[in-house]
């Protein structure tokens, strides 16, 4: 191998690692033994609790299908050896459900015979529309690479089929059953797994993209559903219906008994034609998702960034970045499809040798007056239909192996511990202070944000976060409503542990207005009161006039109930932290947190605030992160912050009384800057 070929693979390696770092650090196992592939399975299978009587249904129909091979092949035996050929008609040489047909058509003529006939085969058509064997739909192989999908895109549309072996009457009313019974579970799981996620703590959402959450949502829930199928459904029917017939040739050619025996080898035969790749196509699929999850991730962040990519003319290195992952998911996707090309051409390979055996077989006994032409027609519609429905099973067994990877990304996220499997004391209301001793934060990457930090919070008062970047200011505020956990020392609220109370009721306490504005795309009035809803638009008033929002509110066309999805670009980044402010105030919490409120706001609305946050202090206990000095000189408690410890506390008269004060100084700089 040339150097040139040897750096473009392990360029091509390094890429894929990459990859699937970026991704989510959460779940990247690709091997799935046997053992984790039956218990996911059955998993799986547990959610057809929430679907009982649609399942059942379900498989009262689909159990109508074996009538097409009972049925089916014997009028033709009839057309052959009774119509064309002049036999007389035997009934004894049919099986005992089909020779009152049979009796009925003695004596008949040719002519009567046929219309008999052509009206069973009418009846047969009106329930089941044709009769194809078991194997049921297009090969879904040949299918996927003909639409050249991604496994996003085609896990998506194939738990949505459904399957219906049959047209007609049966078939249409099949159809239907399984559609409504795919669409509510997949409804169920995705409502589930968005829940569980929102539940998840903020700890292990900083290193999960949301674009692998949006994939595990949207496709890989899919996946559950589409096994539904693949295990319960087909699989028994296929082994009931192979019995049925089995049992029907055994005992309508007793006298041929190594044709029956034939039949029976057609499943050993594909399984053992499929032992080598169950492995290769669990593996490929997990990769083919991680490398879906990628590409998802690269779309959800360049549209949130859609603003900083054009400003800085980013929109190249984008493009670029998206063709990469996106050709990334095709290739893996290509190679799981050319795993299934090579199972399909193993198990047809092995399909097609017995089936050569069998024409030799039946032939020769055709040949030699053992059995009719019209038993030649019959033998191979059970071969053909045998083929198809133990023949499907090995496939089944490959599809299995494409949807469980899917379906463990998704239980991997249900199994990860919520903040609402925190149980604890009920915290109806602050009463007298939040103290901290000896508290530590270090982030899962191993980053320490906090140090040794002893502090008392007490209601009735404001206390001011103040310190450079960086300097531990918001790690702090979000250990209040445990938003993260210390990993040294304790959290008390009224002297009782964080860890003893229900985060619950806590956030119920905690009224948090990020340094990051974050609005939904609801009407302003909805935004305002998401925390509280059923709030009137008095007090909605209210606290936008205290946030300095309500006058530009007010000048918009449909004012309060304008939708801020269509004009939230539109918006000041100032006008976006008013509404955010509005809403924190509007909630009736003992604590009221502030990132930043007043970065953004104008010298008269900030004095505005801070005089509404005195007021507010009086009954509320009300931490402040702050630079501007405006917004922190009137708190009754400041703390000063550098590298995650605290070095001074007091009041703002206090700390610039000593020459020597970190606050001072820190002041003094600002100001001088102020000044140019």
């Amino acid at each position: 191998m040339s150097d040139t070929a040897v750096n473009q693979t392990s360029t091509g390696r390094t890429r894929e690692r990459e990859l699937d770092a970026a991704v989510s650090p959460l779940d990247l196992k690709t091997d799935i033994g046997f053992r984790e592939t039956l218990s996911v399975v059955w998993r799986a299978l547990t959610y057809l609790k929430y679907v009982k009587t649609r399942f059942a249904l379900k498989c009262f129909f689909v159990g109508l299908a074996l009538l097409t091979p009972l049925v089916m092949p014997w009028p033709m035996k009839i057309v052959i050896d009774n119509v064309i050929l002049g036999q007389p008609v035997n009934p004894s040489a049919f099986p005992a459900y089909f020779a009152p047909f049979v009796q009925f058509l003695e004596g008949r003529s040719p002519f009567e015979m046929m219309v008999c006939i052509i009206i069973l085969g009418a009846i047969m058509v009106a329930l089941f529309g044709g009769f194809g064997t078991a194997s049921g739909t297009t090969d879904q192989t040949e299918a996927g690479l003909m639409q050249g999908h991604d496994t996003a895109t085609q896990t998506e549309n194939e738990a949505n089929m459904a399957h219906s072996k049959f047209a007609g009457l049966i078939g249409f009313i099949e159809f239907r059953l399984q559609l409504r019974l795919t669409q509510a579970i997949n409804h169920l799981l995705r409502a589930q797994l968005f829940e569980r996620i929102q539940k998840l703590p903020m700890s292990m959402l900083q290193d999960q993209r949301i674009g692998d959450s949006l994939y595990r949502i949207m496709y890989d829930t899919t996946a559950i559903s589409n096994v539904f199928y693949q295990v319960i459904m087909s699989p028994p029917l296929s082994v009931f219906s192979a019995i049925v017939v089995l049992y029907v040739m055994a005992t309508s050619y007793g006298s041929a008994p190594e044709i029956v025996w034939l039949a029976a080898l057609i499943l050993p035969m594909q399984c053992l034609a499929i032992l080598p790749f169950p492995r290769l196509l669990r593996r490929r699929s997990q990769a083919s998702r991680v490398a879906g999850s990628a590409t998802t991730g690269n779309i959800e962040e360049g549209m949130s960034n859609i603003l900083a990519i054009q400003s800085l003319g980013g929109n190249k290195r984008e493009r670029n970045r998206f063709h990469q992952a996106s050709a990334e998911s095709f290739k893996r996707h290509r190679a799981q499809v050319l795993i299934q090309i090579i199972l399909g051409i193993a198990v047809r390979a092995s399909s097609a040798l017995l089936g050569f055996l069998a024409f030799y077989l039946i032939s020769s006994r055709v040949i030699e007056g053992m059995l009719t032409p019209g038993d030649y027609g019959v033998l191979f519609y059970y071969y053909s239909w045998l083929a198809g429905s133990l023949g499907y099973l090995p496939f089944i067994w490959a599809r299995i192996q494409h949807s469980v990877p899917g379906i463990r990304r998704v239980f991997f996220l249900m199994d990860m511990p919520t903040e609402a499997d925190r149980t604890g004391k009920e915290l109806m209301e602050i009463e007298r202070d939040v103290v901290m001793q000896g508290v530590g934060y270090v982030y899962p990457d191993g980053r320490r944000a906090l140090t040794d930090i002893n502090l008392k919070i007490r209601k009735g008062e404001i206390t001011a976060l103040v310190g450079p970047t960086g300097a531990g200011k918001t790690s702090l505020a979000l250990l209040v409503p445990g938003l993260n956990d210390p990993t040294e020392g304790f959290i008390q609220i009224d002297d009782v542990n964080l860890t003893e109370i229900s985060l619950v009721s806590l956030r119920k306490q905690v009224s948090y207005v990020f340094q990051e504005t974050q609005l939904f795309s609801d009407s302003i009035k909805d935004n305002i009161r998401y925390g509280c809803q059923g709030v009137s638009l008095v007090d909605v008033t209210r606290v936008a006039k205290i946030a300095g929002a309500h006058d530009f509110i007010s000048k918009l066309p449909d004012g309060y109930d304008t939708l801020l999805g269509t004009v939230t670009s539109k918006l000041s980044v100032g006008q976006k932290q008013r509404i955010a402010i509005a809403r924190g105030l509007l909630k009736d919490a003992s604590i009221l947190i502030l990132d930043e409120p007043t970065s953004a706001l104008d010298p008269e609305t900030e004095s505005y605030l801070v005089s509404a946050l005195k007021e507010a202090a009086k009954n509320k206990l009300v931490i402040v992160i702050a630079h501007r000095l405006s917004t922190i000189a009137n708190a009754d408690q400041i703390v000063f912050l550098e590298e995650g410890r605290i070095l001074e506390t007091g009041s703002h008269e206090v700390l610039m009384a000593d020459p020597d004060s970190h606050y001072r100084t820190y002041v003094e700089i600002q100001s001088s800057v102020s000044e140019e």
